[in-house]
């Protein structure tokens, strides 16, 4: 049984299988991203001379649930926080472990990619405090040198967490919580529809691809839709009991559509792309593919992963510090790497190694210890006791506890 009040809504409880889950995803994304590297037909910010399409469809397939389901657990860690935070609270806390991290790292943790992709496209400079100048004129990415690159998830998480906040604290009172009980009795299968509407109606005119916010509308909206989604189903443990029965469903209906979808990318079948019936009939197979894969991957990690170790204590400290600098070693030691004569899974191999270990001892030894590291990585203040009483460690995209 799952712990809820008189309303049915819950009250709190450990989730550690969301924990795994998101450390999970961050993880595969060190792997995605190394991968572009080698990846045919897609652009990045380097590339290796030879390229592979079986790169091409590992890709693809990660790029189907991926972010999707980074942003559903972190509405769910939103869900968490407000449940004994005041709405003030939350908002200075939400600048503080994301806002800030952000405005770090477009200042000192993204340049040196930037640096290290015009020099891949031969432009020369004496050093990186050459080049550096070119950050502080402010002109958006590419055309200039200032841009979040992988950290426009901390930029739309932190928009989102503002946007949806009179939306999530209506949800709180009384008339939201009977909202809440009538969605409860839909099939968790009907979230999908207001995702495949977004595609239908905005991912024509705003293709994917570029989040800059600017002409990602179509991303930007589905990826809100999932993070309100989070919120909403944490809330009753009925969306969670049906998430769990149905997950061998959910996973053989996102197996089914996404044979569906490559049939159709390797035959040249796919639509042509605007607003006509085939292409919204598409679209919408695709955005139900998403949730499809996000209600799977949530069913079993329930089912299996609801469990602590001290590994799990560790990983949850690290992953977000791991994130905001796994993507700047990549390009820096893939930016080296490619220039070797060796074979492309060497490469891979060689780069996702050397960049998880150099992250890692970044972490350990340079951010960890201290504290105005830790705060422009977003980490909580270190503690100074050893405190025995257990909290929730069901977080967001930082710790939220």
């Amino acid at each position: 049984m799952l712990p809820h009040s008189s309303s049915g809504l819950l009250t709190g409880q450990r989730r550690y299988d969301l924990d795994w889950l998101r450390i999970i995803a961050i993880l595969l994304l060190h792997f995605y991203h190394t991968g572009m590297i080698f990846t045919a037909e897609w652009g990045w910010h380097i590339k290796n001379n030879e390229t592979s399409y079986v790169f091409l469809e590992w890709m693809y397939f990660l790029s189907r649930w991926r972010m999707a389901l980074l942003f559903f657990i972190s509405g769910v860690g939103t869900s968490y926080a407000l449940g004994f935070r005041s709405s003030c609270t939350y908002v200075k806390e939400r600048a503080s472990r994301l806002l800030i991290p952000l405005i770090f790292g477009m200042f000192v943790v993204v340049p040196p990619q930037i640096y290290f992709e015009r020099l891949f496209r031969g432009q020369k400079f004496s050093s990186i405090l050459e080049f550096y100048p070119n950050v502080f004129q402010f002109v958006p990415y590419p055309e200039g040198s200032f841009s979040w690159h992988h950290l426009w998830f901390i930029a739309y998480l932190f928009l989102y967490s503002l946007l949806a906040l009179p939306f999530f604290l209506y949800l709180r009172s009384a008339q939201g919580k009977r909202l809440i009980n009538s969605l409860a009795k839909l099939s968790i299968y009907v979230f999908g529809l207001p995702l495949a509407l977004a595609y239908v109606a905005l991912l024509v005119a705003f293709p994917p691809g570029n989040q800059n916010l600017i002409s990602d509308w179509a991303m930007f909206t589905f990826y809100f839709l999932l993070f309100v989604f989070g919120y909403i189903i944490h809330t009753h443990p009925d969306f969670w009991q049906q998430i769990e029965n149905k997950r061998k469903l959910s996973l053989k209906l996102a197996f089914i559509s996404i044979v569906v979808i490559n049939f159709m990318r390797w035959n040249d079948l796919e639509p042509e792309w605007s607003y006509n019936l085939p292409n919204s009939l598409y679209l919408s197979l695709n955005a139900f593919n998403s949730w499809l894969w996000v209600l799977a991957l949530l069913g079993y990690g329930k089912h299996y992963l609801n469990r602590k170790n001290k590994l799990l204590a560790y990983a949850n400290e690290a992953i977000y510090p791991f994130y905001i600098l796994h993507q700047t070693f990549i390009v820096v030691i893939g930016y080296y790497a490619i220039q070797l004569q060796e074979e492309i899974m060497l490469k891979f191999i060689f780069i996702v190694v050397v960049t998880f270990f150099l992250s890692m001892g970044t972490y350990e030894f340079f951010i960890k210890p201290y504290r105005i590291t830790r705060l422009l990585f977003g980490m909580k203040e270190k503690k100074t006791k050893p405190i025995h009483k257990e909290k929730s460690i069901l977080i967001s995209m930082p710790e939220q506890a």
